[in-house]
């Protein structure tokens, strides 16, 4: 076995550890300030109510105030229309926007109504605030979206300057870097690691970008115990380190980690797309052998280089958005691989564009095909199954994907599937609802494989 985790440890990582620490983990670094938390968002909001303010108090008659307001009002229901056309009719990527995506669209085009109606017949002075308050006013908005849907936490990951190291090294560091657990006498690192990987197509020829590995704190000692996995899987658009950056599940893990002396699952992140803009929908079609390597090519890795339990109750293959609709189509058409399957936001059915077009580009024209590539109709032939398990998410604002859902998770109990249904308060298509996903399904999946069983086998080294 060519086993990481049983790698020589090399000397002289410790740097590169703190490094990496510092970097992924999130120390205090201007690059690791929050972008979804209130010192930030209510700087901007702040600075920017304060230059609207302004612009509104300069000595005015009566006909522009009058002017002022219908152009607020209009610019309103232009920002919604223009986001309701993306969201619902355009709809590039199959996502709906959620109400406060909408409501700041909204907000930015009356502001910038506002300042332009307000511009002329000033004094240099508030002529000034009010050009600096066009892009205040963007810049609000843009941080507001952002805050609503979650996908940039940081500076860091806002520039694309995450980075991170391949797994051997940081393995190695992470090792070299090993303390005193809390939970026992186990030299282990406090946090787990997130490396990178590349794992080869070698039955699939599926050409896919790095795929991320996250090894918890007790698949970091010297003689590690086989641990339950995870294969999840990113949204589209969209790469593997948006379930580290958007979805910040290594903190999640790190936290679970922490509270259950070093263990949690280990979870691998493979590309499944092969482009941010690809979608070859989980299945082997000319868009790709995406189903092939994900369920021959990248278990057959995990099994050569990490040490994980070989029993399918043991794995679980999860997903986001796109990736929610592959992890259900995969686990329920191979219980034989997978004890569990975590389905967040995923789709009814998978769509590459039109139906016209799934049906022509993945499935030769067959409709036939097509319609026995869906969720249910995979259940419903699979069944009755005797020991899959199935978690089902999804944000209760959420309306384009939630009857989805829900129908996929009444398909699931039908097929005698283990199925529970978690709806994610106040969140909607977003990576909002994955941390409440994981928040719930981390006990389940550890439940259903017997991660905590290890618990004194760790204390114990």
């Amino acid at each position: 076995m060519n086993s990481l985790l049983l790698a020589p440890i090399p000397g002289g990582t410790a740097d590169l550890f703190t490094s990496f620490h510092h970097d992924v983990v999130g120390a205090i670094n201007p690059l690791s300030m929050s972008l979804t938390e209130a010192p930030f968002l209510g700087t901007v909001y702040a600075v920017t109510g304060l230059a609207l303010l302004l612009v509104l108090l300069s000595p005015a008659g009566v006909g522009r105030a009058v002017k002022t307001v219908v152009g607020a009002v209009m610019g309103v229901v232009a920002g919604w229309t223009v986001a309701w056309y993306v969201s619902d009719v355009w709809n590039p990527f199959g996502v709906g926007l959620s109400s406060g995506t909408r409501l700041w669209s909204a907000a930015l085009v009356a502001s910038v109504a506002i300042v332009l109606l307000n511009l002329r017949g000033q004094v240099r002075w508030r002529q000034v605030v009010a050009i600096c308050a066009l892009p205040l006013c963007v810049l609000s908005a843009l941080v507001g979206i952002n805050a609503d849907v979650g996908q940039f936490p940081t500076l860091r990951a806002a520039f694309g300057l995450v980075q991170y190291p391949p797994l051997a090294e940081a393995v190695a560091a992470a090792r070299s870097g090993a303390q005193i657990h809390s939970g026992g006498p186990a030299a282990l690192p406090l946090v787990g690691i997130v490396g990178a990987v590349t794992i080869p197509a070698t039955v699939s020829n599926f050409t896919a970008r790095s795929a991320l590995v996250y090894l918890p704190p007790a698949a970091l000692t010297a003689h590690p115990q086989a641990l339950p996995v995870v294969e999840m899987l990113s949204g589209q658009p969209g790469s593997p380190s948006d379930v580290f950056t958007a979805g910040g599940l290594a903190n999640i893990l790190n936290g679970y980690a922490k509270a259950h002396a070093g263990l949690a699952p280990i979870v691998v992140v493979p590309d499944q797309l092969g482009s941010p803009g690809s979608n070859p929908m989980c299945v082997d079609s000319p868009l790709g052998n995406s189903a092939s390597y994900l369920t021959v090519d990248i278990p057959a890795w995990i099994h050569t280089h990490l040490r994980v339990s070989g029993q399918p109750a043991n794995w679980t293959i999860a997903g986001f958005s796109q990736g929610g609709t592959c992890a259900i189509q995969l686990g329920a058409a191979h219980p034989q691989l997978y004890g569990t399957v975590l389905d967040i936001s995923g789709e009814l059915v998978p769509k590459n564009g039109s139906e016209a077009h799934t049906v022509s580009a993945a499935f030769g024209g067959s409709a036939t095909a097509y319609a026995a590539a869906a969720p249910n109709a995979i259940l419903a032939a699979s069944a009755p199954y005797s020991s899959l398990g199935a978690i089902f998410v999804v944000g209760d604002g959420d309306s384009r994907f939630g009857p989805g859902i829900h129908a996929v998770a009444d398909a699931a109990r039908r097929a005698g599937v283990d199925t529970h249904l978690f709806i994610s308060p106040g969140t909607a298509h977003d990576w909002h609802t994955v941390d409440y996903a994981f928040s719930k399904a981390l006990p389940l999946i550890a439940a259903r494989t017997g991660l905590l069983s290890h618990i004194g086998t760790v204390v114990a080294r």
